[in-house]
């Protein structure tokens, strides 16, 4: 299986592990529609990419989604029928202790990590659900499942889009949808070096953890082929990482189990003040 003739929709698609899935997915044959802000290298990515649509726009404007919504889904229904993979992956991470953490700090990075894929999740989900059909990918992080110093912020808000894609998971997987949680751990990206200090200003160098991980491009290729599997809990990192992951995987007997409750009428019963 490839997702040759889909189309996906990638934010943070200009650099890291969002550039990396781009042409990963066009090898593959995929459309592509890109996100991100700098449209100077969005299109750096595209000329990589084959038939692609750059759609740039600040993924906290939430007031635009509705419109990047239409656009995108307009221009990939001509061919695919529509968005079949969002892959939220725009974000921004921290190196702070929290006690000298500005409150601001944590503001934007909940804005940008956290409300931001849902808000974009949001606008799309009622077209992917009226066709019946559709992959979401939550991009969150091994500090999504396990707290780590210094990003006290990150950590809340990896850790709650990964609770958005449990409970999404179990709200449309009846419909046809398949929702995707991401759990990467060090890959060799400008992440850190793009990480909030306590002021919120830029950090500007790189972890050496960050430096020595995992190639972004070995990195997308198990997202992808699990994401083709089906796998719902996606974890990409290595040694100590990846047992920490491991270690907090949600058993699939569990995921099942919640699955399971709108097929039980778990709904109706909420509804009608019986559970």
């Amino acid at each position: 299986m490839t997702f040759a003739g889909q189309t996906v929709w990638i934010t943070g698609a200009s650099s890291g592990i969002g550039a990396a899935l781009a042409r990963a997915l066009a090898a593959q044959g995929a459309r592509l529609v890109l996100s991100g802000r700098n449209v100077e290298a969005l299109q750096e990515v595209a000329d990589h990419c084959g038939e692609t649509l750059l759609l740039p726009f600040e993924t906290t404007d939430y007031a635009a989604l509705p419109g990047a919504v239409a656009k995108a889904w307009e221009w990939s229904a001509k061919d695919s029928g529509g968005i079949d993979l969002l892959v939220n992956n725009a974000g921004i991470s921290q190196r702070s202790l929290a006690q000298d953490t500005s409150f601001a700090v944590y503001q934007q990075i909940v804005a940008v990590d956290l409300l931001a894929p849902i808000a974009l999740t949001q606008a799309l989900l009622p077209r992917m659900i009226e066709r019946g059909s559709g992959r979401i990918a939550m991009i969150s992080s091994i500090a999504g499942k396990v707290g780590v110093p210094m990003r006290t912020a990150y950590c809340a808000a990896k850790f709650g889009i990964a609770g958005y894609g449990d409970a999404l998971r179990a709200e449309v997987a009846h419909l046809g949808l398949q929702v995707h949680n991401i759990y990467p751990g060090s890959v060799a990206t400008d992440v850190s070096r793009n990480a909030l200090t306590a002021d919120g200003s830029k950090r500007g160098v790189s972890d050496k953890v960050i430096d020595n991980g995992i190639p972004p491009d070995v990195a997308v290729a198990q997202m992808i082929d699990e994401m083709l599997a089906g796998t719902r809990e996606i974890i990409v990192a290595e040694g100590a990482e990846k047992a920490m992951g491991e270690a907090r995987r949600t058993p699939d007997a569990l995921l099942d189990q919640i699955g399971g409750f709108m097929a039980a009428g778990y709904v109706q019963r909420m509804n009608d003040g019986a559970e």
